[in-house]
C-alpha cells in the first residue's frame, strides 16, 4: 500500500514539475505575440498574433492524431510557412507568418510546449464563444443573404476556398486560383448589384406597409424580391457548378469538411 501510494505521489510531483515547466517554457517563448489567456471577443481583433487558445483549436481542428499534433507544432515553430498553417489564409494574410524559433528552443522543449498546450488549450469557456461568434456570423449571413437558398442550404464556396487558398494541402496550382478568381469576380460583382436592388426595393416595402397604400403596389414590389432573389440563386448555383468544375476529385474531399463549418 504504502509503494503505492508512493508511486502516485511520485507521479503527481512529475505531472505538477511537468506543467511548471510546460508553462515556464510557453510563457519565455511565445507570450511575447501570443495571448495565453482567454480572449474576450472584443478583444480578439486587436491581437497582433492569434491567442494560443485559437490556436490549438485550429490544430485541434485540422489534425486529429495527437502525435501527428506535437509533430507539427514542433516543426512548424522551427520551419514557419504560409501553405503549412492550420489556420484560415485570410488570418495569415492579417497575423503574416511567425518567425522561426530554430536554435532558440530545443526539440525537448518544444516537445515540452507542444504536450503542455495540447493538454490545457482549447478551454471550453473559449470553444463556447468560438461556436457562438461562428452561429451570430451564419445569423448575420443569413439576414444579409440575397439568395432564396441561403448558406445554410448552400456552401459559399468562394469563402471556403479563399480560407484553404495558399495552403498546401489544397494544392491549388495557379491555372485554378486564375479561373477561380475570375468566377469569384463575377459572381460577386452579379450578386452585388442584385443585392442593392433587394434592399432599396424592401425599404419602399416597408413604406408602404407603415403608410398603408395600396396592396397592388406592394404585390408588384414583392413579386419583383422575389424575381431577384432567385436570380441571385441561380448565380449562386452556377458559382458553386463552375468552381467545382476547375477542383479535383481529391480537392473537393478536402473541403467538404469545411462546407458545414
Amino acid at each position: 500500500m504504502k509503494i503505492i501510494t508512493s508511486t502516485l505521489l511520485t507521479i503527481a510531483l512529475a505531472n505538477t514539475l511537468f506543467a511548471s515547466n510546460g508553462a515556464a517554457l510557453l510563457k519565455k517563448n511565445c507570450a511575447t505575440c501570443h495571448m495565453l489567456e482567454t480572449p474576450s471577443p472584443d478583444i480578439i481583433p486587436t491581437l497582433k498574433a492569434p491567442a494560443m487558445e485559437a490556436v490549438v483549436f485550429h490544430i485541434k481542428l485540422a489534425i486529429k492524431d495527437k502525435v501527428a499534433m506535437k509533430d507539427f507544432i514542433i516543426d512548424y515553430v522551427k520551419n514557419p510557412q504560409a501553405s503549412k498553417s492550420v489556420c484560415e489564409s485570410n488570418k495569415v494574410e492579417k497575423f503574416g507568418v511567425m518567425p522561426s524559433l530554430k536554435g532558440k528552443i530545443s526539440d525537448k522543449e518544444l516537445h515540452t510546449v507542444a504536450t503542455y498546450i495540447l493538454e490545457k488549450y482549447p478551454s471550453d469557456e473559449f470553444v463556447s464563444m468560438i461556436k457562438e461568434i461562428q452561429t451570430n456570423d451564419k445569423m448575420r449571413a443569413l439576414v444579409n443573404s440575397p439568395f432564396l437558398i441561403n448558406q445554410e442550404g448552400l456552401p459559399h464556396i468562394t469563402k471556403i476556398l479563399l480560407q484553404n487558398w495558399d495552403k498546401a494541402s489544397l494544392g491549388l496550382s495557379d491555372e485554378q486560383k486564375n479561373k477561380l478568381l475570375v468566377v469569384r469576380k463575377k459572381t460577386l460583382s452579379a450578386v452585388k448589384k442584385i443585392k442593392q436592388e433587394v434592399a432599396a426595393l424592401e425599404e419602399e416595402i416597408i413604406e408602404i406597409v407603415v403608410d398603408a397604400e395600396e396592396s397592388k403596389t406592394l404585390d408588384e414590389k414583392i413579386e419583383k424580391v422575389a424575381k431577384l432573389k432567385a436570380q441571385a440563386t441561380k448565380i449562386h448555383i452556377n458559382c458553386i457548378s463552375e468552381s467545382v468544375s476547375i477542383l479535383s476529385d481529391e480537392q473537393l474531399e478536402h473541403l467538404l469538411p469545411f462546407w458545414g463549418s
